[in-house]
């Protein structure tokens, strides 16, 4: 019997997941940071300021900004003189961001396609690991924390910034109707795809809790880890040091 993974709700096989959030993502390319911008009230920007500013990129580290397609935490990481390698699994989301680099006359980033699984570069090259709103894609999140291990050298740093579940009473049950709701709405007006926007909301719900997240990231090596939860957790950073 074949192993099945979470594809949002549904239960589906593990080989069929990769081209379905494939799928996704080449849908909503074109729009996705304007989709960003409508279903966080322009937040997703602050999250991610305050993101690179844990981070601390510095000038002369490799950094690998996993999943990074349309280049948000790749620009913001750039200004501090890092080197970066923005890789994603998905072309399309890499040639928009390579598009909007050629707009903003960003150069020196490195863009190359990648399966966050499986990464093609050496042990123990980059500074730091980053990945924002992408890992509850991965079809096998524990492989792609090893992955990200392996890849760190010694002191080097994994930061992940992702949706959870909010504890905040009231609040939980407020965003739990406007996501379910209006979210597959704005994805229908904006982009044209309601569905893609559905899976990315029922993506969040399968996601594990902070703890359990927390948990794998140590279990695939990291030490001194640490959750810093946004708006009672409806956003969280996680850490972890290879040491």
């Amino acid at each position: 019997m074949s192993e099945t993974v979470s594809f949002g709700y549904e239960d589906v096989a593990a080989e069929e997941k990769e081209a379905r959030v494939g799928a996704v993502f080449s849908s909503v390319a074109k729009k996705y940071d304007m989709m960003n911008d409508a279903m966080s009230g322009g937040m997703h920007r602050v999250w991610k300021d305050n993101f690179v500013r844990r981070v601390k990129p510095r000038e002369g580290e490799q950094i690998l900004d996993m999943a990074g397609g349309t280049g948000d935490i790749a620009f913001r990481m750039a200004k501090h003189g890092a080197a970066i390698t923005v890789s994603d699994i998905n072309q399309d989301m890499l040639d928009v961001g390579i598009e909007r680099a050629v707009e903003r006359g960003i150069d020196g980033l490195v863009w190359s396609r990648q399966n966050a699984e499986e990464l093609s570069f050496p042990d123990r090259f980059f500074d730091a690991y980053t990945i924002a709103f992408g890992i509850r894609n991965v079809t096998h999140i524990d492989k792609a924390l090893a992955e990200a291990h392996r890849v760190l050298r010694y002191g080097g740093r994994f930061f992940c910034l992702e949706f959870s579940t909010t504890e905040w009473p009231g609040f939980k049950e407020v965003y739990d109707a406007y996501s379910h709701k209006l979210v597959p709405k704005l994805g229908s007006m904006i982009a044209g795809d309601a569905e893609s926007y559905r899976y990315l909301i029922e993506s969040i719900r399968r996601f594990p809790p902070m703890p359990a997240f927390e948990a794998m990231i140590r279990t695939a090596g990291f030490r001194h880890t640490k959750v810093e939860p946004i708006l009672g957790g409806l956003v969280a950073i996680h850490s972890g040091w290879k040491v």
